[in-house]
Parts: C-alpha cells; structure tokens; sequence
C-alpha cells in the first residue's frame, strides 16, 4: 500500500466512525469518554488542532458542527441526556486515575 492508499483508507475510516456517532445518537458524550477515553468533543478538538497545525481555520464551533452534523446546541437539546450518579463517578474515577 502506498502513501496515498493508506490516507484515502484513514479517511473512509474516519468517516464511517463520523457517520456511525451520527446515527447513534443516543450514545451519549460521558459514555464514549467512560469507555473509550475519547468522545465527540474530544474529536472536534483534535479535528480543531490539526487544522490549525497544517494553517487551516477551522474553530472549534465549526468543528463541532463537522463531528456531530449539526450545531452543537442543537445537538445537546435534541440528544444529550442528564448524566446519571454512576456515570460522574466513572468519569472521576477515570480522571483520578488518569489524572
């Protein structure tokens, strides 16, 4: 596989896991984070950051829209649940031990 190949595959893959959170939207930010140590704020920033990196604007409002498809307030208000006692105290223990 060539350099070429390989950007072309990390982008399709890119945009299925996009795709994928977008359509799963009852899989909530706290639990992505809780599970996987990332969510799908931690991609807008990333996404923010190499944009920057390569002298692209791209804020993180912007970005955001990008990753969840939509404004990210509207996002929230359509999908974001309260995060349950469970799901804070994974979440600190995740950052205590991470920490």
């Amino acid at each position: 596989m060539n350099k070429n190949q390989e950007k072309e595959l990390l982008a399709a893959v890119f945009k299925r896991l996009l795709d994928h959170l977008k359509k799963e939207s009852d899989l909530q930010n706290i639990d992505l984070m809780n599970l996987a140590g990332f969510c799908r704020n931690c991609l807008s920033k990333w996404y923010s950051e190499e944009a920057e990196s390569r002298d692209i604007t791209i804020d993180i409002d912007e970005a955001r829209e990008f990753i969840y498809g939509m404004p990210y307030q509207q996002w929230k208000e359509d999908y974001q649940k309260p995060a349950t006692k469970e799901q804070l105290e994974m979440m600190g223990n995740r950052e205590k031990n991470n920490g």
